[in-house]
């Protein structure tokens, strides 16, 4: 009996708990399908930094005032026509019923219905019409908490006459033409729960939550990231390093910035991420699209910025040239050229040495003196012989440094160390005889 009832108990609080999660599941799709698409925007970045999802609203702000009567306000005005052309506040009243005039002519005949922030009736009533109430009036509704303000224009015309009485819309606004000395009622009516209920729990009904949708996939399958509550408290779904790359400011609703950020962004963080601002109390829903592509990384550079002096062209003297250098922090990429420098310069040293030594080594064979000696025993004959008198000339440079006593001596010996050609077929014939 006793197990019966357990498993009959768990059964129960297994179906209560699913009601649970389909209810909340159904609300969390109601908001998002409710909420209106207000922005979007393209946003890129490099693999490996941080990318910063900007979404503010300052209707998100939370300023919960505890003097809650003063948070909503209605007050008519009245613009008068030529020739005074001037504006002037009539009555005004905040929603704890109490009215303030401010003429004394209006005492006990201008007022407002003292339910107005109950049924939403902020009509202007004024009885015994004067023809001073001629003007335009504009009811003017301030909701300081939701950051809403709402105008409505009625333009009061005051005639003599039964038959001239009518009503009826210019386009703009409505016109009331109404009888001297009657009352007339220019209506203002807004109905809506924002100006004519008050909850005691407003940051339990304000809400930011981001989803993700990868490429493919559709709205209604986008999967939650965070959600975040004006009471505080908030919500991370995923896996672990998915919630800490991903995080939004705990300062978020007294600042009204609901940005996200991603933290070492990669090529799996594409996709298209939306930002859902709900606030149930004042109506609004709201949704800002971004959506986000990844780039190559991008190395660091050392001198990030090199400005160059300005053109002479006076079209564009303000816009300095900017060229951005990336230099690679890793050491290692300048080892190997730098070696690759050295080897070919003192290869290069050296080819030019050899070829110096080789064109001196010729030049001083070319510059050494021959004599050409030719046999004269026939006519026929062309035999050439070649003697090298470079050891005549080392004779001549050794008698160089000798010192001579007078001229003879000098040019006996300048005729001796010139060359000397000689006939082999005389020496012959000498040696012959």
């Amino acid at each position: 009996m006793i197990m019966r009832d357990a498993v009959i108990l768990q059964a129960l609080l297994f179906i209560h708990i699913s009601v649970a999660c389909f209810f909340t599941a159904v609300s969390c799709q109601s908001d998002s399908s409710r909420s209106v698409v207000v922005a979007g925007y393209n946003v890129s970045g490099p693999a490996g930094s941080n990318l910063v999802l900007q979404c503010m609203s300052g209707r998100m702000v939370w300023t919960r005032d505890r003097v809650r009567d003063r948070q909503r306000v209605v007050h008519w005005d009245m613009y008068r026509d030529a020739p005074d052309y001037a504006m002037e506040r009539v009555v005004d009243m905040f929603s704890a019923g109490d009215q303030r005039l401010y003429h004394t002519h209006n005492l006990g005949r201008v007022s407002l219905n003292p339910t107005a922030f109950k049924d939403g009736n902020f009509s202007l009533v004024i009885k015994d019409v004067k023809m001073n109430d001629r003007g335009l009036y504009s009811c003017n509704l301030h909701h300081i908490y939701c950051h809403l303000h709402e105008t409505v224009r009625v333009q009061l015309n005051v005639t003599k006459s039964k038959r001239k009485q009518q009503r009826f819309w210019d386009g703009q606004k409505a016109v009331y033409v109404v009888l001297k000395g009657t009352t007339a009622v220019l209506p203002c009516m807004n109905r809506r729960k924002v100006w004519t209920d008050w909850s005691d729990e407003e940051e339990d009904q304000q809400v930011v939550h981001w989803d993700r949708q990868s490429p493919g996939v559709q709205h209604d399958s986008a999967d939650r990231l965070v959600d975040l509550y004006a009471s505080g408290e908030q919500r991370s779904y995923g896996p672990l390093f998915l919630q800490r790359k991903m995080n939004i400011s705990n300062k978020a609703f007294s600042e009204g910035d609901f940005s996200l950020t991603i933290t070492d962004l990669q090529f799996t963080d594409q996709g298209t991420y939306s930002c859902h601002l709900h606030h149930h109390y004042c109506g609004l829903h709201e949704r800002r699209q971004f959506r986000v592509t990844v780039e190559a990384p991008l190395f660091r550079s050392t001198q990030p910025v090199i400005t160059l002096p300005r053109d002479k062209d006076t079209s564009n003297v303000d816009a300095p040239r900017v060229i951005n250098v990336i230099v690679p922090d890793q050491k290692h990429h300048f080892l190997l050229p730098l070696s690759y420098v050295l080897t070919s310069f003192l290869l290069l040293a050296f080819i030019t040495l050899i070829v110096v030594l080789v064109t001196k080594r010729r030049k001083a064979k070319d510059f050494s003196p021959k004599v050409s000696v030719r046999s004269s025993r026939s006519p026929s004959s062309s035999d050439e012989y070649e003697i090298d008198i470079g050891e005549v000339n080392r004779c001549t440079q050794e008698e160089k440094g000798f010192e001579y006593k007078n001229n003879l001596l000098k040019e006996n010996a300048l005729m001796k160390a010139q060359p000397k050609v000689i006939d082999l077929d005389k020496e012959i014939q000498k040696f012959s005889k």
